[in-house]
């Protein structure tokens, strides 16, 4: 289930969550495969999958979806590894 702002150029994952029994079927990994599929049939570029904070192993999944923008003491980075 997952709680999700439609914006003017994207979807933006306010908040989501799964049974945990099933944390096994990869379910985070699904619903942002499903939103990216959602954004490309309503015509919009992004998908915002919120704050990602390294070396948080409940976070893990959101680093492998590229590219993305970091926020770092410099500013917004795009990163594409």
């Amino acid at each position: 289930m997952a709680l999700t702002d439609v914006l003017k150029d994207g979807l933006s994952m306010v908040y989501s969550f799964y049974e945990p029994a099933h944390i096994r079927r990869s379910l985070g990994t699904f619903m942002i495969l499903d939103h990216i599929a959602r954004a490309r049939r309503m015509g919009l570029a992004y998908v915002y999958l919120g704050y990602w904070v390294r070396d948080s192993r409940k976070m893990d999944y959101q680093g492998r979806f590229l590219p993305q923008e970091r926020l770092a003491p410099e500013g917004w980075l795009r990163t594409e590894t």
